[in-house]
């Protein structure tokens, strides 16, 4: 017997085999992990800044319109970087700017109900020292912003809320066991108990 469903907006399923210690792997679609990237990093009208924010007009540099997919076994994101470096004099930026892609890979991890990066690379084909500081502040801000509350998601999906129903289902415990990045979705295969009272 297996259980098929659906966590949260779309995009993330459950597989579980029914078994005395249910394993199960939940596939994390590409297409929802752009959504979470959106609504964890990319919060600033679609932009992740890494210096300055919105109103600042002559110093600033942002990362917009992510795309993820698979590279060798790991993530691959693609992003447009945009910044400038600039003074205000009498009401002009006077500096230099530049706006090129950058592409990131990361592996995902688990840890402590979190899914993260970790191992990140940036690279652009560009190169010069102001891209190579860019680069850095890049792959900390993701290393750092980045944590996806996986355990939350498989509560709310296995613990429904109460019904008319005599009993109730609690998660005891959840324990992603191995992750792997596939041409369409990051796959972890996961561990819980599940009690009924």
């Amino acid at each position: 017997m297996k259980l098929l469903n659906r966590i949260g907006g779309g995009g993330i399923w459950l597989l579980a085999a029914a078994a005395p210690a249910a394993a199960a792997e939940l596939h994390i679609h590409f297409t929802a992990l752009e959504r979470i990237l959106a609504e964890q990093v990319f919060t600033q009208e679609g932009r992740k800044y890494v210096q300055g924010g919105l109103s600042s007009r002559c110093s600033y540099a942002y990362l917009e319109r992510p795309k993820i997919d698979e590279l060798n076994g790991r993530l691959r994101i693609v992003a447009r970087f945009s910044g400038r470096s600039a003074r205000s004099f009498f009401g002009k930026c006077i500096g230099l700017g530049d706006s090129f892609d950058v592409t990131i890979a990361a592996a995902p991890a688990y840890q402590d109900g979190y899914v993260t990066l970790k191992h990140i690379e940036v690279a652009s084909a560009r190169d010069s020292v102001y891209i190579r500081r860019v680069r850095k502040a890049l792959a900390a801000s993701l290393a750092r912003d980045f944590r996806y509350r996986i355990a939350d998601d498989a509560r709310t999906l296995l613990e429904p809320p109460p019904s008319k129903t005599a009993w109730r289902q609690e998660l005891m415990s959840f324990q992603v066991t191995r992750i792997a990045v596939t041409p369409r979705a990051v796959v972890l295969t996961v561990e819980f108990q599940l009690a009924v009272k």
